[in-house]
């Protein structure tokens, strides 16, 4: 039976007992769909002000061989959305792409989820596991930074609005 992605409150989480029966393959795939229906929702969220200004610190470049300061960034990742188990976030996320303001000759900059690394990327070198997807919408401008997903992209605007790019 397939994990729950959204943490539900103690009071909430069902609990087997002899008695249940074990759901059908329809309730699961109920399930599933109310689930991602609620994922959705909880990503279009406004982000917050600290998750901002943490995306904005990204292009410094000091972050780019700091492991701790990588580790931060994740951590307010998770924190931005605690509803959500940080590895189901993960397993959907699969990074940050932004416009890099270092100057010539880089481009964007990126935060990859999957190998939790801060890298910037040259005019014309493709972007690693997926997220050359976002390039041109981050180049395009708009947007602080794009957060790149498995079935879409989120674009976050200076204000923390989200708006959802279907690639």
């Amino acid at each position: 039976m397939p994990r729950p992605m959204l943490r539900q409150p103690q009071s909430q989480q069902q609990t087997n007992t002899i008695l249940s029966a074990a759901p059908t393959q329809r309730q699961t795939q109920q399930t599933r769909q109310t689930d991602k229906m609620k994922l959705d929702r909880l990503l279009r969220k406004t982000r917050s002000k600290e998750y901002m200004e943490a995306m904005h610190r990204l292009d410094a470049g000091g972050h780019v061989h700091n492991r701790h300061k990588v580790e931060e960034l994740i951590d307010i990742i998770g924190k931005e959305f605690p509803e959500v188990e940080m590895s189901d976030l993960t397993d959907i996320m699969l990074g940050i792409v932004s416009v890099c303001y270092l100057g010539r000759p880089y481009e964007v900059h990126t935060l990859d989820m999957t190998g939790q690394i801060i890298e910037h990327y040259k005019s014309g070198q493709t972007l690693p596991g997926g997220l050359e997807k976002a390039r041109s919408i981050a180049l395009r401008g708009g947007y602080d930074f794009i957060e790149v997903y498995t079935d879409c992209c989120r674009c976050v605007s200076s204000t923390g609005t989200v708006s959802v790019v279907n690639i």
